[in-house]
């Protein structure tokens, strides 16, 4: 195994980037996974990363050493555990992460069941929307070019896993997106008269959400064939994203049973 006890090294500035800058893990095209969870969800639907580091002072837990053997030949970098804290976005870290390639999404037929996301800025948001969208079994989720990085750190620490059951479209043109899919386009907004629970959910839908302030915008809100709305409870003026997509992905789910 080998060591690294300095920032110095030219292996850890490359982790360092790929931990804190979003445009270096575009150009790389790589994430950067900090736990064992992610690392074994990664594993599990892709097979072994490009490269694994463990915090020194974790090298022993028996956790990520069962997990080290399952990646057999593929040998750890083991850090001094203050250059892994570095790297990390936990205060507590786990002692493990790893360098992936990001996985290239199919090319969508847009003809079934989809998430449409513009501008969403929380990561927290994000990634809670991604893990939503794979519990309720969508596969396609499509983010404006203005939306948080998908492979950020934090984006896939909150999406638990989610991203390896996801065709996640980056960068995507949201209007040409919805205008071609072959099923209902529905755009949530509490503006809408129509109540999500008086909408026939069979069939593909695309279900789009916009921005945590300001919603959908103008144009992408008039592609939709209609626009739905939560109810809720007077006083109340909107639901948190994340939540929305949440209650209008089960209901989706409740409508199909």
């Amino acid at each position: 195994m080998k060591r690294i006890a300095s920032a110095d090294n030219p292996k850890y500035k490359v982790l360092l980037k790929l931990a804190q800058n979003a445009r270096e893990r575009k150009r790389q095209d790589k994430a950067l996974l900090d736990g064992a969870h992610l690392v074994e969800a990664y594993r599990d639907h892709h097979g072994r990363p490009e490269l694994i580091a463990v915090s020194d002072g974790r090298l022993e837990n028996p956790e990520i050493q069962r997990l080290l053997q399952s990646l057999k030949p593929l040998e750890p970098l083991v850090l001094g555990d203050g250059l892994f804290k570095r790297l990390s976005t936990v205060e507590t870290p786990t002692g493990i992460l790893a360098v992936i390639a990001k996985p290239e999404p199919v090319a969508s037929k847009l003809d079934a069941t989809c998430v449409l996301l513009e501008d969403i800025q929380d990561a927290g948001n994000l990634g809670s929307i991604l893990r939503s969208a794979a519990a309720a079994g969508v596969e396609e989720v499509f983010l404006s070019n203005n939306s948080v990085d998908a492979w950020s750190p934090r984006v896939l620490r909150a999406g638990m896993g989610a991203h390896f059951l996801l065709n996640i479209y980056e960068d995507s043109d949201l209007i040409a997106v919805a205008r071609g899919f072959k099923g209902k386009v529905l755009g949530a907004t509490q503006k809408a008269s129509t109540s999500l629970f008086d909408v026939d959910l069979h069939g593909a839908v695309a279900f789009m959400f916009g921005n945590e302030g300001g919603g959908l915008s103008e144009d992408l809100a008039k592609v939709a064939n209609q626009a739905i709305a939560i109810p809720m409870v007077k006083g109340m003026e909107s639901l948190n994203v994340a939540a929305s997509a949440a209650i209008c992905l089960f209901e989706w789910v409740r409508q199909r049973a």
